[in-house]
């Protein structure tokens, strides 16, 4: 139980941040997937307004993850300019996953939610160590 208790203690060793993130980041990915989907394929939404608005859906929860059970502090004292700066993190995710998403997809023919698996493990490094070292280094 004392292994569980330190894992969940939010801490400034970048190694345990590393891997909290990807927990976070999994059920940020899922809400981000699973909204993909729906809207793509249950609602007719083209497939990369899609997946802007499920990416945004998933930074989001991201934030909110990061910010309760994976990074101690941060750099930045204000909360909105915090989340401003964690936003603009992410729409730089979000413009390397549309254009890394379209161009699998409809340049080199892959099913759009294959491409989102790799955009998606690509954006996660992004992701991760641009937060961890701009905003809670």
């Amino acid at each position: 139980m004392s292994f569980l208790n330190n894992f969940l203690k939010v801490g400034n060793n970048t190694y345990v941040q590393f891997v909290k993130y990807f927990f976070a980041s999994g059920m940020a990915l899922f809400v981000d997937f699973s909204l993909l989907f729906i809207l793509t394929d249950f609602v007719g939404v083209y497939y990369i307004l899609s997946a802007t608005i499920s990416f945004i859906a998933g930074l989001i929860t991201a934030y909110i993850l990061s910010k309760k059970f994976i990074f101690a502090k941060s750099s930045i004292s204000n909360t909105k300019a915090e989340f401003l700066v964690f936003a603009a993190i992410g729409i730089a995710g979000l413009i390397i996953n549309n254009l890394m998403l379209w161009t699998l997809t409809d340049k080199l023919g892959f099913y759009y939610m294959y491409s989102k698996f790799f955009t998606a493990f690509v954006t996660y490094l992004w992701n991760f160590f641009a937060r961890k070292y701009i905003i809670f280094n």
